[in-house]
């Protein structure tokens, strides 16, 4: 992952140096972002780096493999705090429960390198505490964007939700998305941080072309 190599030779001077990095994720379940970053792991952890992955949720029968094959340790926190309140608010509820592992980390691990954080940037702030570790924040898309505001009583609920989004993307010491197409939605909607010239660099998610050299059944 060049981009960790990136804002390490930054801290280290030097681009050989094995790093320490922890990675921030909301639902360690099945899907797109899970597994990007369980590719970024994977691949940091392959090139001699010490990778530790935090989570709120990490089913075992439900989750990539390589998640539990000692590839890397996953460490779960906060998987007692709801995520919905009578099937609402479930963006405050994945902020606490985000907050919470962030604070685990702050609490009892030592200081890394790097902090990958994937989709909820208000761990952000709490992660630059540790003032000698470097914050990389991968947005695969706006969550304002995603969000309905399709009443008055939605718009106030999320209107110090996107304050807050936008606020805390910007602090971090890198910012990456998953396109061009969603590093040109980032400055149309982020527009304080476009005008400050905050510009996310783009990180593809990767394909392992390893799958294709022979046939497979995939249940």
């Amino acid at each position: 992952m060049a981009a960790a190599a990136g804002v390490a030779g930054e801290s280290s001077g030097t681009k050989t140096k094995k790093l320490k990095i922890a990675v921030i994720h909301p639902d360690l379940g099945i899907g797109g972002a899970e597994r990007l970053i369980v590719d970024a792991a994977c691949q940091l952890a392959a090139h001699g780096h010490d990778v530790h992955v935090f989570t709120s949720h990490h089913d075992r029968n439900r989750c990539f493999e390589e998640t539990v094959s000692g590839t890397f340790p996953v460490t779960v926190y906060g998987d007692f705090l709801p995520r919905h309140v009578f099937y609402r608010f479930h963006a405050v509820c994945a902020y606490l429960r985000c907050i919470f592992v962030a604070l685990c980390v702050l609490l009892w691990w030592p200081s890394f390198d790097i902090i990958l954080v994937d989709q909820v940037s208000v761990v952000i702030p709490l992660l630059k505490l540790k003032a000698s570790s470097k914050t990389i924040f991968y947005c695969h898309f706006p969550d304002l964007l995603l969000a309905q505001h399709t009443t008055i009583l939605r718009r106030l609920y999320r209107k110090p939700i996107d304050m807050i989004e936008e606020a805390t993307t910007g602090m971090a010491d890198l910012i990456l998305v998953n396109s061009k197409f969603t590093a040109a939605t980032f400055a149309r909607t982020f527009c304080g941080l476009h005008a400050r010239g905050v510009e996310p660099g783009v990180l593809y998610p990767a394909v392992s072309v390893e799958q294709f050299h022979e046939p497979h059944d995939y249940k």
